[in-house]
Order: structure tokens, then sequence, then C-alpha cells
């Protein structure tokens, strides 16, 4: 049976909004989180859909001169991805609002798995290096995220539906330690992640990864993020109202950010090649680092 602090049913209260309200949408853009905090996520999630809806037109034939399994299946991904992120951003109320509890949970796990998804995609392609190309490749890639995140919901699914633990539903005046530490260890797995590629960067090892500075700065940032939101989570787990709201701010960023980021890094110069063919310099380049480098025999 799923716990009822999760799939809670009951009457409005203070602070929870309704949607039966006259004032319901007065309610959703300022009073759950506030309105900078809604803009902050709704505006940049909405322009990134809309720049790839205008940009899908003269990527595709793109995809198609390129024939790079792993090009193709990202870029389908992150827009699936990038869908569910628009609707977490639009529907943010639901976290404040009676009866809407077991939805939010449920667009929250498949949202946050389909960007883990994405990120730990990336992180297999950087670890494999020169030899990332092609279809073996693409499995690999894809395999070894399958995996990882599998066992993430799983996890999550378990705290959620079996524990009651409130994963997606933050509240400073209510300390759920276990959930705290879960999200601790999340984060410090990942931080611990980029910090062993940035070591990789300044070591002997330096060669095996793909030639493209544009990752290494990703790696940092996202280094630096998921330390940020490592001391967050563990600041708000011991009650502190910093730690709250400095953890808010990484979500915030993340999901108004991170798929941008993303496509600047690993897509955008794929695309923006204005003369683009399979012999270009810019191919060959990207090809010698295994970024396109496939097998369609």
């Amino acid at each position: 049976m799923v716990p009822e602090s999760v799939i809670t049913q009951g009457s409005d209260s203070s602070g929870v909004l309704s949607y039966g309200s006259a004032h319901g949408f007065y309610d959703w853009l300022f009073e759950c989180r506030g309105f900078w905090h809604n803009a902050t996520s709704i505006i940049p999630s909405f322009l990134f859909v809309l720049y790839l809806a205008l940009q899908a037109r003269r990527n595709l034939p793109k995809l198609s001169l390129a024939r790079s399994y792993i090009i193709i299946s990202y870029n389908a991904s992150l827009w699936l991805v990038t869908l569910l992120n628009l609707a977490w951003c639009f529907l943010q109320a639901w976290e404040c609002t009676s009866g809407r509890e077991l939805e939010w949970n449920l667009l929250s796990l498949f949202t946050t798995s389909g960007m883990l998804f994405l990120e730990v995609s990336l992180l297999a392609f950087l670890l494999q290096g020169n030899n990332a190309g092609g279809l073996e490749a693409m499995r690999r890639t894809f395999g070894i995220s399958t995996l990882v995140v599998g066992l993430d919901i799983l996890l999550k699914a378990i705290y959620l539906f079996v524990f009651g633990i409130p994963l997606f539903v933050d509240s400073n005046e209510h300390t759920h330690h276990v959930k705290w530490n879960l999200w601790v260890v999340h984060k410090l797995l990942l931080t611990a992640v980029y910090g062993f590629i940035m070591f990789m960067y300044h070591s002997g090892w330096r060669e095996t990864l793909p030639a493209k500075i544009a990752f290494y700065k990703y790696v940092a940032i996202m280094f630096v993020l998921n330390a940020i939101a490592m001391l967050a989570c563990g600041l708000a787990g011991n009650g502190t109202a910093f730690g709250f709201w400095l953890y808010r701010v990484t979500v915030v960023f993340y999901h108004a950010f991170y798929l941008p980021f993303l496509y600047i890094t690993f897509l955008a110069d794929f695309f923006q090649e204005e003369n683009f063919h399979m012999e270009s310099v810019y191919y060959s380049e990207m090809k010698d680092a295994g970024f396109f480098d496939t097998d369609w025999e």
C-alpha cells in the first residue's frame, strides 16, 4: 500500500493550494514557491523548447548526413527529457496542492531520472575516451546509463512509495533526515565522478579523453554545482534554513539551465556547422576525438 504521506487526499490547509480557488492562477504564480522561483525555472525552459523547435527543420538533414548513432540517440533523448522538464516547471504548484502529491512525485521522479540519464550518458561517453564511437559505443553508453538510472529509480521509488519519504516535496518546517541523507549520497557520488574526470584531465590519462575543451569546462561546472548541492543537502538535513534555501537554488538552476548547457556542450557545434560535409575539417577533428565515429555496415 502506498503511504498516506505520498498520496494524501485531504482538504486545503494553511500553505496548501486549491485549484478550485478563485485565485488559482495567482496562487500558482506567486504563493507556492514565489514569482522569481517560477520565472527563473519556466522562462529558460520554455525558451529552450522553442529554440529546439525552431532549429528542428534545419537539424534533421544534418542528423541524416552525419549518421552518428550517438548524436541521433542523444538528440531524441534530449527532446523527450526537455518536454518532461518543461511540464515539471509549469506544474510546480502541484508540490503545494492538496491531493496532487502522487502526481507531483511521479512527474518529479521521471523528470529527474530523465535528466540523470542524459548526465550519466555523457559521463559514460567521456570515460570511454577516444574509444567512444560507433554503434558499440552507443550500446555501452546507453547500457551503463540505463543500468544506473534504473537502480536510481528503484531506490527512489522504494523511498517514496514504501517508506513514504517525501523526496520531492521540500519544506523547511519538517526535517526528514533519511531524505537528506539520500540526497547527500546522491550528490556525493556525482561529485566524486566529476572530480575523478577532472583529475584525469590533469594526469597522464588526459590523452584518453575526448579532445574538446568544452567537455572540461562542463565537468568543472558540474563538479562545482554538485559539490554545492551536496553541502546544501547536508545543511538542510541539520535543519538549517540557509541550507534549504541553497538547495532550492541548485534545484532551480539545474532544471532551468542544465539542458541548454548540455546542448551547448555536446550538440551545438555539430548543428551550427554551416557548410556541413562528412569530410570537413571539423568532422575529422571530432572523429579523431571519438565523437562521430560510426559504423553503419
